[in-house]
């Protein structure tokens, strides 16, 4: 059985990971899908496109690469990489069909 400690327990109590690379890289991420439309605002439960928002992030990204070239083991090169371009792609993409849409 457990202790009432562990039953009073919930998500807010629990600490917040940070400190880790790949996991700031991630949370970039997902505020660029976010920003695309690609995934629901779980404040509001739309998705909401904001171009601008997500080129800022690809150019935070891009910027965190460039800052970082030389320093960063093997791993997180490789997710950095990953994220910056699955954004890079899905901005190519959504800034095409916004084009489109304007025409």
């Amino acid at each position: 059985m457990s202790s009432r400690s562990e039953q009073a327990r919930t998500a807010e109590s629990l600490p917040l990971p940070g400190g880790d690379f790949r996991m700031f890289v991630t949370r970039l991420g997902i505020q660029g899908l976010l920003s695309l439309g690609l995934l629901e605002n779980p404040a509001t439960g739309k998705a909401q496109t904001n171009l601008d928002q997500a080129r800022m992030i690809v150019a935070d990204l891009e910027m965190l690469r460039d800052k970082t070239f030389g320093s960063l083991d093997e791993e997180e090169t490789r997710a950095l990489d990953k994220v910056l371009g699955d954004m890079q792609h899905h901005l190519v993409q959504h800034a095409g069909e916004a084009e489109v849409t304007q025409e």
